[in-house]
């Protein structure tokens, strides 16, 4: 969604009572606390903010990634406490190229969201560009009493380490890293304890559905850009390195008409969590050409 239509909702929601809610997702990873105290500083009016860690994530374990998904109940119960129910429609915006808000906008799907859900496109960045107004502090835009969300969770959309292992031999299947290209090929690991991918996996940088303005990319190019990695594939599954930054990837291919897109929540900080002998990591560059057995060099 773009800044232009998002104001022309919020207008419309004022004359006509209608339930759109405006998500702020903003969050630094290296710094965890910044993205609420940027919220406070200043957000889109009645905006309410949903952390990653807290809201959007579970807690970590020994295995399951570095932001394992939320359980389903509690997302619902955060839900229901800021007043949106299944039918509502949700704008997240965040100043990380979309990433935090394609999470949330990913987990509503996984859910069973029935309303309207979108990325605000530029994020708060686009907003201020604008020369639209924010306002700051701790915004309550509830305005009436919601029921429980019941979710009613899509299992179909995400799959987890076993999943994978058992289909990297299956040339049906394409595997999809998300991350920089130095992480990728195993040059540079800032995060994780293990460099390199999934074996088989091709290399797709979740900025490159960007341009350089920060804006996402004209969909027929990106659906040129996804039929050169994908076009024939019986199942896509994406990961990152922790579930978060694959789903601007996966929103970006279901925009582009490809629906069997699966989600590897765990991602590599989930797969390098267990012994390489059994879940090993390949490194360099993988190719459309190389058969998945022979990609490990």
């Amino acid at each position: 969604m773009e800044v232009s239509e998002l104001k022309e909702q919020l207008k419309r929601q004022e004359q006509e009572h209608k339930q759109l809610h405006v998500v702020d997702c903003r969050f630094w990873l290296d710094q965890p606390a910044k993205g609420y105290e940027s919220y406070l500083i200043g957000h889109i009016p009645n905006a309410i903010y949903m952390d990653l860690d807290r809201d959007l994530s579970s807690s970590r374990k020994e295995h399951g990634g570095r932001h394992p998904l939320p359980e389903p109940e509690q997302l619902a119960r955060t839900l229901t406490l800021h007043g949106i129910s299944k039918q509502d429609t949700v704008v997240a915006y965040d100043e990380q190229g979309g990433a935090m808000a394609s999470r949330l906008i990913w987990l509503l799907q996984w859910i069973g969201h029935e309303g309207d859900v979108y990325v605000l496109d530029g994020g708060y960045a686009a907003w201020q560009r604008a020369g639209l107004v924010g306002e700051a502090g701790i915004s309550n835009p509830r305005t009436k009493l919601t029921q429980h969300y019941e979710p009613i969770v899509r299992f179909e959309l995400v799959v987890d380490v076993e999943h994978v292992r058992s289909k990297l031999d299956d040339p049906t299947v394409r595997l999809i890293d998300s991350r920089e290209h130095v992480r990728y090929i195993g040059e540079v690991e800032p995060i994780d304890p293990k460099a390199g991918h999934i074996p088989g996996a091709l290399n797709r940088f979740w900025r490159d559905g960007l341009n350089e303005q920060g804006y996402v990319r004209d969909n027929n190019e990106e659906k040129a850009a996804w039929h050169n990695l994908v076009d024939g594939a019986g199942e896509i599954i994406v990961y990152c390195g922790s579930g978060v930054t694959a789903c601007p990837n996966v929103l970006s291919l279901w925009r582009s008409g490809f629906h069997n897109v699966k989600l590897y929540a765990g991602s590599w900080s989930d797969w390098c969590s267990y012994e390489e002998s059994q879940f090993p990591v390949a490194t360099g560059q993988a190719s459309l050409n190389d058969p998945i057995e022979d990609s490990e060099g």
